[in-house]
């Protein structure tokens, strides 16, 4: 084996995908949270960002979610992301906040 092979070694390549309502969820939190403070929105955006990319790494990270076939992974104390997993990818289905009611009723 050549140096540096064993990195890589059994290691899958996942594939992160945000799905439109979850990039609409995304564009509308970061929208909402800069209209006081858009030093926090960019935080926060990027905090998403960087928890939604550890599926990548880790798909079953989240807990199992409340709709069937689902999981949840909390991003932030208000913001949670909801994310499925079909073999070589993560798709980001919504990002919620989490005084909201899901499934709707």
């Amino acid at each position: 084996m050549a140096r540096g092979d064993a990195a890589t070694v059994g290691v899958a390549l996942v594939r992160l995908v945000w799905t439109r309502p979850a990039s609409t969820d995304r564009k509308d939190i970061r929208e909402y949270i800069a209209a006081d403070n858009p030093t926090a929105a960019l935080a926060l955006d990027e905090l998403i960002s960087e928890k939604a990319a550890r599926l990548a790494d880790d798909p079953g990270l989240g807990r199992i979610g409340r709709v069937p076939g689902t999981r949840e992974l909390v991003a932030h104390r208000n913001y949670v992301l909801v994310y499925d997993t079909a073999d070589d990818q993560v798709r980001i289905l919504r990002v919620l906040h989490a005084a909201r009611e899901w499934p709707a009723p």
